[in-house]
């Protein structure tokens, strides 16, 4: 796959290579398909233009023409980014429709299927957002003023293993069962972004909210979300797996309220959050002892105790040096954690209340509700 878009020089600065995103993908092979159902030969690579003018080329991983119906494959780079979806072969069959059809979308196999209100499609729509299918609509058209084509076509999309994958997405917490979904909006994938973990945690909030439910809970992750669904008894809809991104849960909260968030998380973790860090990821940042032995002073820890807390080698580490003083580090860390999420989320009408866990899934820590939403404290 090569660029005339200058893809390289884009992230130049950090050494890393962008990719293409799965809807980047379908474009190019319907692009493909339809060109090859109109003049025979399939174009190999195939360039398409993405919504930001990038022109990039993909090689054709399959192609097959059979009457009014062809298939092209292209295989998904997603360049230095960790994404699950990387190497996934993307398949467009395209078929000729009666005049006047439009373009019609369907899902294929590996392709999910909508079946939860809160996403941007209605239920019962195979899960092609936005607008991978207007740029798939955009080249069609295209396709067929270049050729003479009316542009009256079905488009099914699949993905090899695409059930297989999706088992280690979002998609079926969010109702979009039987695969993958095909998505982007820009066609780029840009390295340790994290846009598509960031759009799930949003596609998360709206699927809980469609659904009627008014108290969701941010959590880092499997154990935390045991833990809470188990004290509040929540469903698996409004368990959000914000990894590291407890910024994009707040931000997200705050323009599209819910009455009450819970955040759980590991006592490390939280910590960050407590000192001001929207993201927790390790290489983003760290957890200072120095912070949390000022904020043990707080709770009673005596000169001697800050200096070792300071010092300690860990966070959990601190925090059991608290817990043989008797100094609730654990509650003061959920309290500072919701007030900092508070402070992101500049009034909006939502409760917040935080939890901190050990690695076993053992609350360490926790705070009162607060905030102007409802919810017991």
């Amino acid at each position: 796959m090569t660029s005339g878009g200058g893809r390289e020089a884009q992230l130049k600065h950090t050494g890393l290579r962008p990719g293409w995103t799965t809807g980047a993908c379908a474009t190019a092979a319907t692009t493909a398909a339809y060109t090859a159902l109109l003049t025979g030969g399939f174009p190999d690579p195939v360039t398409i233009t993405l919504p930001k003018g990038q022109t990039p080329a993909f090689a054709l991983t399959a192609e097959s023409l059979d009457g009014g119906t062809a298939m092209a494959a292209v295989t998904k780079d997603a360049g230095d980014d960790p994404d699950v979806t990387h190497g996934a072969v993307i398949r467009s069959t395209v078929r000729l429709l009666p005049a006047g059809s439009g373009v019609v979308f369907r899902a294929g196999e590996g392709v999910g299927t909508v079946t939860l209100p809160g996403l941007p499609l209605e239920v019962g729509e195979p899960a092609i957002n936005p607008v991978p299918r207007q740029l798939m609509r955009a080249h069609v058209a295209e396709v067929a003023a270049r050729h003479g084509g009316a542009g009256d076509v079905e488009i099914t999309l699949s993905v090899d293993h695409g059930a297989e994958i999706a088992r280690s997405t979002w998609n079926p917490r969010i109702g979009i069962l039987g695969g993958l979904s095909i998505l982007g909006t820009t066609g780029v994938v840009v390295p340790y972004s994290c846009s598509a973990w960031i759009d799930s945690i949003r596609r998360g909030v709206d699927v809980a909210r469609a659904g009627g439910l008014t108290h969701v809970a941010g959590c880092t992750g499997s154990t935390s979300e045991k833990t809470v669904a188990a004290l509040y008894d929540l469903p698996e809809v409004a368990l959000l797996d914000m990894g590291d991104f407890a910024g994009a849960v707040l931000k997200y909260v705050r323009r599209h309220p819910v009455d009450r968030l819970t955040i759980c998380g590991g006592f490390a973790k939280l910590s960050k959050l407590a000192a001001g860090h929207l993201d927790l990821h390790s290489a983003r940042s760290q957890v200072d002892k120095g912070f949390l032995a000022e904020l043990a002073r707080t709770g009673g820890a005596s000169g001697s105790l800050a200096a070792d807390i300071a010092e300690a080698n860990t966070g959990l580490a601190a925090l059991r040096l608290c817990e043989a003083a008797g100094v609730p580090l654990g509650d003061l860390v959920a309290a500072r954690a919701r007030d900092e999420a508070l402070a992101v989320l500049r009034g909006a009408p939502v409760a917040v209340d935080v939890i901190c866990i050990d690695r076993a899934g053992t609350v360490v820590g926790r705070s009162a509700t607060a905030g102007p939403g409802p919810g017991p404290s």
